[in-house]
This record gives C-alpha cells, sequence and structure tokens, in this order.
C-alpha cells in the first residue's frame, strides 16, 4: 500500500466499523473508582486518610471490551456469566442502557459478581480491593453459554475471547470457540492469561502483553533480540496467524510466519493510567479486522486507540471520532 493511500484506507476502515459483529466471550466484571482527597495520615496506622468525593461504576473487563467496540461504532454482543448480586445488576443494566445485546449473559445464584474497587486519590491509585469468584460456572450455566454459541456464533464476523482468570475460560469452552469459529472462518481474537496460553493454539490474533509473554515462553524479554526470539517461539507454538505482544510504554511487536517482526512505536503523548488499556486493544484490533484491515493496519489503529485511553484517568474507551483525529482523517 502506498504512504499516500495510507489516510484514504484508514478513512475506509474506520467508515465500515458500523457494518461490523463483534461476539465477546469472557470474564464479565465492574470497576468501582471512590474519588477523593488526602488530607492527613490515621492515628491509627501509617496510611493516609481519604475523604471520600464521589464514586464511579464503569464496565470492565471482557464487558469493557464490549463497551470499547460500542464507543467505536461496531454491534456487539456479551456472553459471559455474572452473579445474581448487584454489581451484576448494574452491569446488566449499564449494558441494556446502551444498546448492547447480552442475551448471552448468565446470571447465576450464589455466585459472585466481580467487582474491583479502586480508591484514587489526587489521580493517584491509593489501593485496590477485589471481590470475585474464580471457579468455573456451574454446568447448567455452561449449558446455556454453549447454547447461545451455537444458535448465534453465524451472526459474527469476530469473535473475542477476553480471558481474566475468573474461571469461565475453560480449555473446552476455548478449544470449542476456536474450533466452531475456525469451521465458520471467523476470526477469534484472544487477550490471554497464562494459566491458558496453550489452549488458544489455532486462534486468528493473540495479545499478550510483555509480562505474559515472558512467563508463557519461560524467558525473560530483556530486549529486542529476546523479544523478537520469544514473539516467533511463541508463534510457531500457538500456530496462530499472528502474535502481537503488547509492550506498555515501548508499544507494540506484531508477529506473523514468514515475516520479520512489525514494530508499533507508542504514540501516547502522557500516560496517567494503563486500566483497561489491554481491552482497548482488543476490541480495536478486533473491529478493524471484521472491518477489512489487514493485521498490521488493525495493530497500527489499536496502538493510537491505546494511547488514547492511558491519557484518560479509570477504565476508558475511545471513540470513533477521536480515534480518527489521532490518525488525521476525517470520518
Amino acid at each position: 500500500m502506498k504512504k499516500r493511500n495510507r489516510p484514504l484506507r484508514a478513512k475506509e476502515i474506520l467508515n465500515r466499523f458500523r457494518e461490523a459483529r463483534i461476539l465477546v466471550i469472557g470474564d464479565i466484571m465492574m470497576d468501582r473508582f471512590i474519588w477523593g482527597k488526602v488530607t492527613r495520615i490515621s492515628p491509627e496506622a501509617p496510611v493516609p486518610v481519604v475523604l471520600v468525593e464521589r464514586e464511579t461504576f464503569l464496565l470492565g473487563g471482557a464487558s469493557n471490551v464490549v463497551n470499547n467496540i460500542h464507543s467505536l461504532g461496531g454491534h456487539v454482543s456479551l456472553c459471559g456469566v455474572t452473579g445474581d448480586d448487584e454489581m451484576g445488576q448494574k452491569i446488566a443494566k449499564e449494558l441494556t442502557r446502551k444498546g448492547v445485546d447480552i442475551q448471552g449473559l448468565m446470571v447465576e445464584e450464589g455466585r459472585q459478581t466481580t467487582a474491583k474497587t479502586r480508591i484514587i486519590a489526587h489521580h493517584q491509585q491509593v489501593v485496590r480491593i477485589d471481590r470475585e469468584t474464580t471457579a468455573p460456572p456451574k454446568s447448567s450455566t455452561f449449558r446455556g453459554l454453549s447454547r447461545f454459541i451455537d444458535d448465534n456464533l453465524r451472526h459474527f464476523d469476530g469473535i473475542v475471547l477476553s480471558d481474566y482468570g475468573k474461571g469461565l475460560l475453560t480449555k473446552d469452552l476455548i478449544r470449542t470457540v476456536i474450533h466452531r469459529a475456525s469451521e465458520s472462518k471467523k476470526i477469534v481474537m484472544v487477550d490471554p492469561k497464562v494459566k491458558n496460553f496453550f489452549f488458544y493454539r489455532g486462534a486468528t490474533v493473540i495479545t499478550p502483553n510483555t509480562a505474559e509473554a515472558s512467563s508463557a515462553a519461560g524467558i525473560s524479554i530483556t530486549d529486542l533480540p529476546s523479544l523478537k526470539r520469544i514473539g516467533m517461539t511463541l508463534l510457531k507454538r500457538l500456530r496462530c496467524a499472528a502474535l502481537v505482544i503488547t509492550r506498555g510504554e515501548e508499544g507494540m511487536a506484531l508477529f506473523e510466519a514468514d515475516q520479520e517482526p512489525y514494530l508499533v512505536p507508542t504514540v501516547a503523548k502522557e500516560v496517567f493510567d494503563v486500566t483497561g488499556a489491554g481491552d482497548t486493544v482488543i476490541g480495536t484490533m478486533s473491529l478493524a479486522m471484521a472491518a477489512g484491515a489487514g493485521v498490521r493496519e488493525a495493530a497500527t489503529l489499536a496502538n493510537h486507540a491505546a494511547g488514547i485511553v492511558v491519557g484518560k484517568v479509570g477504565t476508558a474507551t475511545v471513540t470513533r471520532e477521536e480515534l480518527a483525529r489521532a490518525i488525521k482523517v476525517n470520518v
């Protein structure tokens, strides 16, 4: 593709976002933020006393991937499980308010919906409190999930597996989704967890961060040669079309068979909060590829999208218009 055609090509891909349909399967969470200020240290222990000013609730985990795809203008559905509790109800209510299809959302009695509570003072995270259930869902819940996937997979252009290690994505479910998607010629994008790393074999694109890639390979990424060696090794072992290692402030590295690694430098101007940046990457890449982008084009767009969200505090999303401005095209 000639350089002078890149803006036109990017505009074409962004305009196709509205036609793409993505199914996100994964661990659903609520990100709760308690905002306040610190003016003194507790007399009870050497810890700051946070005077609470406000509280916000944001979609997290797989539901944040959904939120990013929705914010970018794509059609998206969510498949996963919550508990029959307040946080689960908040998640369902917020997704419904946005117009997201939640027919694949299963509510399991007695299960704790994963909730991460972050206490923020003066734009700094003071502490995080987690509530969660990490055991696999009940067999009846899995049957409901499987029926939904069987009945609806054909309606989507791509599938995202958003694995936060909270019990939903078992080996059997991962292998079943990848097999059925392959039969239907659907793209499968994976945001992985190390525990399940090699269950994703045969997916289209897998996007570990540096720590996850290092752990899966058993070798630390310390420089460019080790990055390239580990990337190519994992690509062969996973038999995926592409492996994207996200590198935080150093950008991303894309590995494809029979090609030199493609390094995408970061475009972030300021980094306030990396919370949810991986969700933005996988959401943007899946939407771009479903809209006809090649892997390198999708990775470049995702890198720009991540550069936008890390400049925001808290679990954030990026709009199609923000992304268009970042890559200097009009949509």
